[in-house]
């Protein structure tokens, strides 16, 4: 049976570059960057040559991944949220404007533009997708409905 979700994870070009953008501009809290053994890596993950260099951000109730291959590197793919096998993660936030302002002055590339979600259990909560540095999808949803 699963317990929980432990964390969701987004491989990236640059770790440096990546986690500056997750720390800084999204606020998240950086526990830690570890490199991984290739043979333990190569282990996990069953890539040739693969060698990991792993970031570790917290949220309350979660926590985030960010993986760099520095061995065994794989081409980037269009991630575009109609194509199968793409993913996103959906971050809550109590200061959805100001996230906003923060992304659009870092240089963040938004889908579309903000909208109010029209129904279900977020109704009337602000909604945005937005793309890190290397394409992945955020979704970002105001705490609170948007008045």
């Amino acid at each position: 049976m699963i317990l929980s979700l432990h964390h969701p994870s987004f491989t990236v070009e640059n770790l440096e570059r990546s986690v500056a953008f997750y720390r800084d501009v999204l606020g998240l809290t950086l526990e830690g960057i570890w490199e991984r053994d290739p043979v333990y890596s190569e282990g996990v993950t069953g890539i040739p040559g693969a060698h990991l260099k792993v970031a570790y951000f917290s949220l309350p109730n979660a926590s985030f991944e960010l993986v760099e291959y520095m061995g065994g590197k794989g081409v980037r793919i269009d991630t575009s949220t109609n194509n199968t096998g793409s993913a996103h993660v959906c971050f809550i936030t109590d200061d959805f404007d100001a996230l906003a302002d923060r992304l659009r002055k870092a240089g963040a590339v938004f889908a579309g533009g903000v909208n109010v979600i029209p129904g279900g259990a977020n109704r009337g909560k602000k909604i945005v997708y937005v793309e890190d540095p290397d394409g992945n999808t955020l979704e970002l949803i105001s705490s609170t409905v948007s008045g």
